[in-house]
């Protein structure tokens, strides 16, 4: 594992190695605190980011290590035309881990072609976001217990959403687990995905364009965005849009054990109204992000120093 660009890299025995080092760094801080003194990750960020760029950097600092890096493409030497391969070659020259994020997919692969030092693909355009799915996978065994035998709405823009994509891949290899596929028909799951990953394995799905009719059977609920810009027609997202917004009076019918999740940012698709329910879990995602990636930067260091 020398470079982790996307989630399906990982193997079920891995991720669990991984949830219990995450799960053993939320018991035990103080024994992580040194673990990467005297190491050094690099934060490539060739587009804008908050939560990513900031959870990589706390989760190094929380390690005892250092980060160096660059948050927009603008203020990197690629301003200057310098190639993806280059720039990688380059900071490892510096740095014991990258961690990169572009807006055009593919390029994270290329740099861990071309890099001395483990690469982690931190979102590739609509492509991969691996520790977004590791922070939701963490999320889901805090508040569930494990990843077996548990139904999953997903709910709003299915078709572009990446964090679906993955979390539905990374999902559908542990048993009982049933998809609710909840969205407008110009937004359903990609044919791709029933294709190439459900109908494969026999897994059970349904799609339904109501939130409301599906809401009692739900143990995760995973919220995304309607985005009015994929829409032709912008009477259809204005009819639409209200119809994924997640309210207090919508959960009434959950179950009382439900977990609220979302990858953020929240633009309107859950009401404020949501947050002080005590099934909300999408800001304690924030928090297992970080740690998950603290459980990721030690494995990966691990490994390339074997």
């Amino acid at each position: 594992m020398k470079s982790i660009i996307d989630i399906m890299e990982l193997s079920t025995a891995e991720i669990d190695e991984l949830v219990s080092t995450a799960l053993d760094i939320i018991d035990n801080p103080a024994k992580y605190s040194e673990k990467c003194r005297g190491k050094k990750l690099a934060t490539l960020f060739f587009e804008p980011s908050t939560r990513t760029r900031l959870s990589f950097e706390a989760a190094m600092y929380e390690l005892g290590g250092n980060v160096i890096g660059f948050s927009e493409a603008s203020s990197s030497s690629a301003s200057k035309g310098e190639s993806v391969a280059d720039t990688a070659r380059v900071v490892s020259c510096y740095a014991d881990i990258i961690a990169m994020r572009h807006p055009k997919e593919g390029a994270p692969y290329v740099a861990s072609l071309n890099a001395t030092v483990p690469v982690i693909n931190a979102g590739d355009g609509g492509h991969n976001h691996p520790t977004q799915t590791l922070a939701d996978l963490l999320t889901i065994h805090k508040e569930k217990g494990g990843f077996e035998n548990l139904t999953v709405g997903l709910c709003g823009d299915l078709k572009f959403g990446r964090t679906v994509h993955s979390l539905i891949a990374a999902m559908s290899r542990y048993s009982g687990v049933k998809f609710v596929l909840i969205s407008p028909d110009e937004l359903k799951i990609p044919e791709y995905i029933k294709t190439d990953i459900l109908d494969p394995k026999g897994i059970e799905y349904v799609e339904s364009a109501s939130l409301e009719a599906v809401m009692p059977e739900l143990d995760i609920l995973y919220m995304t965005r309607v985005q009015g810009e994929r829409f032709f027609n912008e009477a259809d997202y204005i009819r639409l849009r209200d119809t994924y917004i997640l309210s207090t009076e919508k959960l009434a019918v959950a179950k009382k054990d439900l977990c609220i999740m979302h990858p953020l940012p929240r633009v309107n698709e859950i009401s404020v109204g949501v947050d002080a329910d005590p099934r909300a879990c999408y800001f304690k995602q924030v928090l297992y992000g970080k740690y998950m990636r603290m459980a990721l930067i030690l494995k990966l260091l691990e490994e390339a120093g074997k």
